[in-house]
């Protein structure tokens, strides 16, 4: 479902992704996990064309999110074809981007009407459902401002899933709550991981969360994987130094 091949990306004399090659089959579920600055989230920016690659290719669904084909060359792609395999990705930030003048229900309807076209009854059914999967079934007509942070959260993950997105992307989404709230957002997507076959790329610090909901955890450092393994191997025999140093770090914060 998504493919790196030798992506570069740099930004002025920092080469934060070296040649990086990685790829998540359809339905997996992978954790990116290593230290700030290791390129992590800037994979996340890239797929949803927030950055421009240096080099190589990117693929999503087999189609080439990157570049397309002119004559015999591969060529940057322009704005209009990344706006249609962007239509694919869905992506929860840290900061919940929560339209503040809209009411919930219409904060989630409002991207599959306009963007993917659906019709308004159909966008607000969809909504509903999804916002009673994540708990908050009685809140379509409240504003963003009534609702805690946590509460947001899951309005924003419910509004990521309302475009139906193959792919779903997960940046750091708990790292703006206090414990409480970040463990019903993680319960919530838990529950998706667990009756949805949605691809998800996830970068974050919960490493229980990493556990319990993916197939594979990468450990980056420096722009590069260090490791790729399944969660309770990676968690329980890291090879690497670097691994290990990161893990304690990280379970002493928590």
């Amino acid at each position: 479902m998504i493919r790196f091949d030798r992506v570069v990306k740099r930004f002025g004399a920092n080469v934060v992704l070296d040649e990086l090659d990685f790829a998540v089959r359809p339905g997996e579920r992978v954790t990116l996990i290593g230290p700030s600055g290791s390129g992590k989230t800037t994979i996340l920016r890239l797929l949803m064309t927030l950055e421009r690659v240096d080099g190589g290719t990117i693929h999503v669904g087999g189609e080439c999110l990157t570049h397309v084909r002119r004559g015999e060359r591969l060529v940057p792609a322009d704005e209009k074809h990344l706006r249609e395999v962007r239509k694919r990705i869905g992506m929860v930030f840290q900061q919940f981007n929560l339209f503040p003048n809209m009411r919930v229900l219409r904060n989630v309807t409002e991207a599959p009407v306009h963007v993917l076209g659906l019709p308004v009854q159909e966008a607000r059914q969809r909504a509903r459902e999804l916002l009673e999967v994540v708990g908050l079934a009685d809140k379509l007509d409240a504003y963003p401002a009534q609702l805690s942070g946590g509460q947001q959260q899951r309005v924003a993950i419910a509004r990521a899933l309302a475009m139906r997105p193959d792919v779903l992307l997960l940046d750091e989404i708990t790292s703006a709550l206090d414990p409480e709230l970040a463990a019903e957002v993680l319960d919530v997507l838990r529950d998706v991981a667990r009756t949805s076959d949605i691809t998800m790329l996830c970068v974050t610090h919960a490493m229980k969360f990493a556990r319990d909901v993916s197939h594979r955890v990468l450990m980056f450092d420096r722009g590069r994987i260090l490791e790729d393994k399944p969660p309770q191997e990676l968690f329980e025999r890291p090879e690497h130094e670097r691994t290990r140093r990161f893990l304690r770090s990280v379970l002493e914060e928590t």
